[in-house]
């Protein structure tokens, strides 16, 4: 720094080096060793590594330098002679053991900088959560920054006051304010009034104080709970340790699921398992948290079932990584999921995959219609499902240990459609006659490898959905046009026979599964109430019952959205035609 002439720079390192050669008990340390490589080099003058070789090569000075292995291989390993006069000492992370030993070692430098204090829990719970969840950093330097954001989050939580100590602070500087005033113009009853009026307001700081522990010369204290709370934020998911307020949650999953996906028991049930089982740390740690194929014709299921399990552990339908797998027919489509090779166009951008995995690695991996895809794609799969990691364009390794993946394919459905008319068959286990089962499983068996399909956790087939599951589906549905109709001060209810007239008009085809049943209620429903509430010609805020008439389908208030019923002018069951038509026959 500082070199604006030439020569300066090499005047200014070879009094460094002369420094070092007269005091022989010197060691010069060098950080980002690679940056020596053409460091102030200019046209005809030599760079800061090659002014260094002589000295180097003849013992004179003793030099450490630290460096990254890749900088390494692309910087120093390619000049020889500068690789010759270094003896390269492969430091790895340290043990999880050492690294305990290491935050205890420099614990005392971050209580004192935060104020608070570290319990040995905590110390722990640092080494042994940033190694399972934080796989993309190397201890100790991961651990050291969990305890270092708690501290600070401590000492927030210390410094931040309730908003009622906060309030009386304001009151007794206002107060002192006016005593010294009623002083200053001798006015001594205000004064006394005022000192007594502190007084009280003080003891109430007191009071408050002790309630909420805020003492002055207190040190807060960084637990267990506290690091894990910061890998949450980190991760974007609870921890391991189960907290008591987690254990119903868990225990409920198939509860939860079945809030949105009808029938489908024992997909929903392999789920579960699956996801106990890693909150509970007892899957394999080197394989996913979960590796499913979902057997099934289309719209029973499949996909909405991998939508509810991201929304249900991450709140929300963003952690679901979705592919749609006929977009990766090509042999060359496979570097769209992991990166183009050294010296095609988009080297360095990664893979969509690799990328979204690295970004998010919480999170849950659907990869619809999975047949569809290359061949060549099952091959790389292999490794995740077996590994739990896999290597892109770049060289980086991603890891998959924290994910589910979920594919979804077609394959067999002809055969799913045709089960109640091949007659009296042994049932299976999945409430799939076994005959048809073996169909479906032999169809697989000649798409995808067995060393494919080895690696899986379960194949899972979906039956088809029932003139019963149908008609659930059609209330979830309902519900979501109420979530979209708050606004508007509006809830409908879908009266049962007007529920079973749009399924019969809808779904004469049970081979389409339940989506033409959204495009049904946006005939039936949503186009009819959209015009009403344009035209303005719908009472709000309102219940609204939708039923079936003798000529089509009506709708008419039934109450306001506290349920209350409506007064005079309300139509009777005995005079449907008297409600407002939505869709006449």
């Amino acid at each position: 720094a500082g070199t604006k002439y030439r020569g300066q720079f090499e005047e200014r390192l070879k009094t460094i080096m002369k420094e070092l050669m007269e005091n022989q008990n010197a060691i010069i340390f060098i950080d980002e060793l690679h940056t020596l490589v053409g460091a102030g080099s200019a046209e005809g003058s030599l760079d800061a590594a090659n002014i260094l070789k002589p000295a180097l090569s003849r013992g004179e000075i003793q030099c450490i330098g630290a460096t990254t292995p890749a900088e390494y291989r692309k910087s120093i390993e390619k000049d020889r002679s500068l690789e010759r006069r270094f003896q390269a000492v492969k430091v790895p992370p340290p043990s999880e053991t050492d690294a305990i030993r290491i935050l205890f070692g420099i614990k005392e430098r971050y209580e004192k900088f935060h104020a608070v204090a570290y319990t040995d829990e905590a110390i722990e719970s640092a080494v042994y959560t940033s190694t399972r969840f934080i796989p993309d950093r190397f201890l100790p330097d991961k651990a050291i920054d969990l305890i270092d954001e708690a501290g600070a989050r401590v000492k927030l939580r210390q410094t931040t006051l309730p908003a009622e100590v906060a309030d009386i602070q304001k009151r007794i500087k206002f107060i002192v304010h006016r005593m010294e005033n009623a002083i200053a113009n001798h006015e001594f009853e205000k004064a006394r009034f005022y000192s007594d009026e502190e007084r009280k307001e003080r003891e109430n700081l007191r009071q408050l104080r002790e309630k909420y522990n805020l003492d002055d010369t207190s040190t807060g204290v960084v637990s267990k709970d506290d690091i894990e709370d910061v890998v949450a934020r980190w991760t974007g998911v609870p921890m391991t340790s189960i907290k008591e307020e987690e254990i119903n949650k868990l225990l409920r999953i198939e509860e939860e699921l079945h809030k949105r996906v009808i029938s489908q028991e024992k997909a929903i049930n392999a789920l579960s398992r699956a996801i106990r089982r890693s909150r509970a740390g007892l899957k394999s740690p080197k394989r996913p948290a979960g590796s499913f194929l979902f057997l099934g014709p289309t719209g029973v299921g499949k996909t909405e079932v991998a939508r509810a399990l991201a929304e249900f552990l991450f709140g929300s339908e963003k952690s679901l990584i979705r592919f749609d797998m006929s977009e990766f027919m090509e042999k060359h489509s496979i570097s769209k999921l992991i990166g183009s090779p050294p010296g095609y166009v988009g080297y360095e951008e990664g893979g969509q995959l690799t990328e979204r995995v690295k970004r998010a690695p919480y999170s849950i991996i659907l990869l619809d219609e999975i047949e569809k895809a290359h061949p060549d794609i099952y091959n790389i799969l292999l490794q995740v499902f077996e590994d739990g990691q896999l290597t892109d364009g770049l060289g980086n390794t991603v890891d998959f240990k924290n994910t589910i993946i979920i594919m979804t394919s077609n394959l067999g459905a002809r055969f799913l459609d045709k089960r109640g008319q091949i007659g009296f068959s042994a049932p299976s286990t999945t409430g799939i006659p076994q005959k048809i089962e073996d169909q479906v499983m032999g169809e697989v068996k000649r798409a995808f490898n067995p060393e494919f399909l080895n690696r899986l956790d379960e194949v899972i087939l979906f039956t088809s959905l029932v003139d019963e599951d149908l008609i659930k589906i059609i209330g979830l549905l309902v519900e979501q046009i109420n979530a979209n109709l708050v606004a508007k001060q509006i809830k409908i209810r879908l009266g049962p026979e007007a529920a079973k007239y749009i399924l019969e008009k809808t779904c004469g085809d049970r081979s389409y599964g339940a989506r033409p049943l959204r495009r049904a209620l946006q005939k039936y429903i949503e186009d009819p109430l959209s015009e009403a509430l344009i035209q303005g010609s719908l009472p709000r805020p309102a219940e609204l019952e939708i039923y079936l008439g003798d000529n089509g389908i009506y709708c008419r208030q039934i109450g306001d959205l506290e349920g209350q019923p409506v007064a005079a002018g309300g139509v009777e069951e005995s005079a449907p035609a008297t409600g407002t038509p939505l869709y006449m026959f």
